[in-house]
């Protein structure tokens, strides 16, 4: 759904394009047009450097919403466990499949950049870094292990053939994940004071910060999915089986 009000200026620069909703910079990135030491380039000269149609890059960027969407759960308890299971791989999973390695390219940058200005962003790397690859391996065991496990459960009459004791097991193990990443998300925004920049902050600095605010509300809504309604709603059908 189209958000934006104001028709775009193409004689904006692409750094204040950013600055006014760092949520673009996803579009200037898969078009290489540089909004960061590049920004103070106006939108029209930026587009006719990499030969991109103007009318074409406004009409993408008329598309942006002020605020991005992100998958409601409002009817989530509605769905089977396999729906679930669905819409949780395909909405969330791949959301996380495409955005932490962007994510962790920009982290580095900032880091390297601006890390005299800010010694805290030094520290943000190797809490990304952890934080990414448990959730890389969470997401495989979760998709290899555990869903295929409730999915089996949701069709048989009993818990026998799911190859667990009980499906509480691994379970277990997934929530205390979620424990693990709500605790680097919570440090992440310590550390970057909300997600707030800094007057000087360049349009990196906030493509990144904006970045980890949209991951954090989308790990909060995934995990919710997961720990209060997909895990429960197996839990009530092992014991019910």
């Amino acid at each position: 759904m189209n958000t934006t009000t104001t028709p775009i200026d193409p004689n904006t620069t692409v750094g204040e394009l950013v600055t006014r909703q760092p949520n673009r910079s996803r579009l200037f990135e898969e078009l290489g047009i540089d909004y960061c030491c590049g920004g103070h380039k106006s939108l029209r000269q930026a587009c006719a450097d990499k030969g991109l149609n103007l009318d074409d890059v406004l009409a993408r960027l008329a598309q942006i919403p002020a605020t991005p969407p992100r998958s409601s759960h409002e009817a989530a308890a509605e769905l089977s466990l396999g729906q679930l299971i669905d819409h949780i791989v395909t909405e969330h999973h791949a959301y996380l499949r495409r955005e932490l390695p962007r994510l962790a390219q920009l982290i580095h940058k900032v880091a390297c950049v601006h890390g005299e200005e800010d010694e805290r962003l030094a520290s943000l790397p190797g809490i990304y870094d952890a934080m990414q690859a448990e959730l890389t391996d969470h997401m495989l065991k979760e998709e290899q292990i555990l869903f295929p496990a409730i999915r089996t459960l949701e069709e048989s009459e009993g818990p026998g053939e799911v190859g667990f004791a009980s499906i509480g097991q691994p379970i277990q193990v997934m929530m205390a994940e979620h424990d693990s990443t709500g605790r680097a998300l919570e440090t992440l925004r310590r550390l970057t004071d909300g997600f707030t920049p800094p007057d000087w902050a360049c349009n990196t600095y906030r493509a990144m910060l904006d970045g980890l605010r949209e991951l954090e509300a989308d790990l909060h809504q995934h995990i919710h999915e997961e720990n209060n309604i997909l895990f429960p709603r197996a839990l009530e059908k092992e014991r019910a089986g």
